[in-house]
């Protein structure tokens, strides 16, 4: 009996993707229904549901946009599967697609997991209020787990992600790729030079004051709008592995620390979240919680919260230049560009007076 036509869906060529489906994951009957659920500046995300109800989840790259060395969708697949069998809550990995002939790009499937993405203050209401303290007790809980892995001894093979393991340090690496990119996006955009100008000041002051380094898995976004949280505040999952490399784990907490704004608090976060409604503890308490549980000296923690801010006003900065040179389908950011801008230069320059007052 012949197929009904599958749902179309931007980015997913929908017959042979579920024609690829049917015969690489195991227990999936055609037709298969698609729906965009995340798509923007970073990978897509859709949901999908076969013939017979069951729910999947499926990642490819974006449309347009892409920068050389990011959206590496072979890079997601290899971490959430060699994290699947440890504590740290990841969607099932079911299948990995390297043909690009499919659909246009690679992509991977994964179980879909349901629950509250809080990614921002809004969401962070519609979590009952008992649940908030838990939900971010449970942030700082999955990050402790997540740290305390070994990279060469997770995942398949005797090498384990040892392989990811790079010689080279991670703030230098970081800060050669940031500024490479930011650089390579913004020098033709004349209205942002002056931020360039100051981006330029605080890489070199990172530059020159990069702590002792550790070696662990590091996320590369890790914040509560990157994870899936039940009723009750728990973790469900993580999502959004695209950055997750080998390095310092202390990159993760300051960036989670940078993204975790206090009320009233007067320099932006790196990306929003939830800590702002009521019931969410204040980023002290959280960041006290990661020193207590993994043991850790975070003594260093303002460097890497200087560190994430610079980062984030670089990547806001190379999104804002692709937006103006026409390289972006406008979404609604071009109506935000200009705020957008300014909390960029607000970033940079708290990252700047950091640097110059801690050290």
């Amino acid at each position: 009996m012949a197929d009904v036509a599958p749902a179309a869906a931007a980015g997913v060529d929908s017959g042979r993707v579920g024609r690829w489906l049917a015969s690489h994951v195991e227990g999936l009957t055609l037709p298969v229904k698609f729906e965009l659920v995340s798509g923007g500046r970073s990978n897509l995300t859709y949901r999908f549901t076969d013939a017979g109800g069951a729910v999947y989840a499926l990642r490819r790259p974006p449309l347009g946009g892409v920068l050389s060395t990011a959206h590496d969708m072979s890079r997601e697949w290899r971490f959430i599967s060699a994290l699947a069998p440890t504590p740290v809550p990841v969607a099932q990995p079911l299948a990995y697609c390297r043909d690009t002939a499919v659909t246009g790009a690679e992509f991977y499937v994964m179980g879909f997991v349901d629950g509250l993405v809080l990614a921002d203050r809004a969401a962070g209401v519609q979590l009952p209020p008992p649940a908030r303290l838990r939900a971010a007790d449970q942030v700082i809980d999955v990050l402790v787990a997540l740290h305390s892995l070994d990279p060469v001894s997770v995942g398949p093979g005797s090498a384990g992600l040892g392989e990811l393991v790079r010689r080279t340090g991670y703030v230098e690496r970081q800060l050669r790729r940031w500024h490479a990119q930011v650089h390579a996006s913004v020098s033709s955009v004349s209205g942002d030079l002056a931020l360039l100008a100051l981006l330029d000041e605080v890489h070199d002051l990172l530059a020159r004051r990069v702590p002792a380094q550790r070696t662990g898995i590091v996320h590369g976004d890790y914040r509560p709008g990157n994870l899936t949280f039940g009723p009750d505040g728990t973790v469900r999952a993580v999502f959004d592995w695209e950055l997750a490399t080998t390095g310092d784990p202390m990159a993760d907490l300051g960036w989670l620390a940078a993204s975790w704004q206090d009320p009233g608090e007067d320099v932006p976060p790196v990306t929003p979240g939830p800590s702002t409604a009521p019931g969410f503890p204040a980023r002290a308490l959280v960041m006290d919680r990661y020193a207590r549980l993994s043991g850790r000296d975070v003594s260093d923690l303002p460097y890497w919260v200087a560190f994430a801010r610079w980062r984030s006003a670089c990547i806001g900065a190379g999104v804002r230049a692709r937006y103006l040179a026409g390289h972006m389908a406008d979404d609604g950011y071009l109506a935000q560009a200009d705020e957008r801008a300014d909390a960029g230069v607000r970033l940079a320059e708290a990252a700047r007076d950091a640097l110059r007052d801690t050290w």
